[in-house]
């Protein structure tokens, strides 16, 4: 029995031989709870995080009308550029600020975040520095990293190829939530710089860089912007009616916070020089440009034209003061203004020389 016991365990399929190391994912395991119990923002709405089956968060009080927020998003194939690059320190970034970007658009304040990280085979080093990367960004963007899953798909994805999305939980007041509900004729856009590509049209811009040296690769993996810590900061002084998150669709993000009887008339700016240089390798068009890529704007607000001068003032000391314009090359500006459409055929969206 015993030498017919033996045998079965050495002509066993296990696990570890299917492709899933349960012993290096338990370590793993243990590192993300290690991070976690660290001092985190909301730390007193902590019930439960990293451990249980699900993680409990009390709500905040003293809001008249709170609504939950909730967003959901990815990175796209920016993440196979840093496989490449094997350069993951931004990744996590990437994902939270795509999450959290577009929960500030709402008016509301973050509160927790989940994440979700497949790979093919568990890599500690890769995804430590993946995990590190997203507590930082959370610890940030004022978020409590509650939680999240670790998948090791073996057959699915290959070599050190892996994918992740995010989970942004948020609250707002409803009565104070920014939206199209807000804005009026007249209103003023302003144009907030992005870090770069962000996280969008990473399938083209992979395609257009294919022949760059490593180094140029590197400075493509240049974080998407977090944009809560100038939100939260600006709109305890300013009435911001509504934002747009620019990610995939470029400027096409902005009549979704316009009402539909009005379009937005918009001055044309000069692109930054990485943009021109993606335009010039690849022969885009300006209008494809503008509906692929952020084009250096990341965030645009509308304001009341009376708000206009303390909004481009607080957004110049801000970017400045961050090095985004000095990277990118670019200032935040009056993006244009909104006006009611003559007939309901009426384009969105209308260029204007400057």
């Amino acid at each position: 029995m015993n030498n017919f016991r033996a045998n079965a365990r050495k002509s066993a399929i296990t696990y570890k031989n299917a492709g899933v190391d349960i012993v290096k994912g338990d370590e793993f395991v243990d590192w993300i709870g290690s991070r976690s119990n660290k001092k985190s923002p909301h730390q007193s709405q902590i019930v439960e995080a990293v451990g249980g089956f699900a993680s409990l968060f009390r709500l905040p009080k003293g809001i008249k009308n709170p609504c939950i927020i909730s967003c959901t998003d990815g990175v796209g194939t920016k993440v196979k550029l840093s496989v490449e690059l094997k350069h993951y320190e931004g990744i996590g970034q990437d994902l939270v600020a795509m999450c959290v970007n577009d929960l500030m658009c709402t008016g509301g304040s973050p509160l927790f975040f989940l994440d979700y990280l497949a790979m093919g085979k568990l890599d500690l080093n890769q995804a430590k520095h993946i995990l590190a990367s997203i507590k930082q960004a959370c610890d940030d963007s004022d978020l409590a990293l509650i939680g999240g899953e670790t998948a090791e798909m073996p057959g699915v994805y290959a070599g050190n190829d892996f994918d992740c999305a995010g989970f942004a939980v948020g609250v707002v007041d409803e009565k104070k939530r920014w939206g199209a509900h807000n804005v009026k004729a007249g209103d003023v856009l302003i144009a907030l710089p992005s870090s770069g590509f962000h996280s969008n049209g990473f399938s083209l811009v992979r395609k257009i860089f294919a022949n760059e040296s490593s180094a140029f690769k590197k400075s493509l993996l240049m974080p998407t912007f977090l944009y809560v810590e100038f939100l939260e900061a600006l709109k305890k002084k300013i009435k911001i009616k509504a934002a747009a998150h620019i990610t995939g669709s470029g400027i096409e993000n902005i009549p979704r916070v316009i009402p539909q009887s009005m379009y937005c008339e918009l001055t044309k700016w000069e692109f930054p020089e990485l943009f021109k240089k993606a335009q010039s390798k690849a022969g885009i068009g300006h209008d494809d440009m503008l509906t692929t890529f952020n084009c250096g704007v990341g965030m645009v607000l509308v304001v009341s034209k009376k708000d206009k001068a303390s909004v481009l003032k607080a957004a110049q000391l801000y970017f400045n003061k961050k090095n985004v314009i000095k990277n990118i090359q670019m200032s935040p500006f009056e993006l244009g203004s909104v006006k009611i459409k003559k007939s309901k055929k009426d384009r969105d969206l209308v260029f204007v020389r400057p």
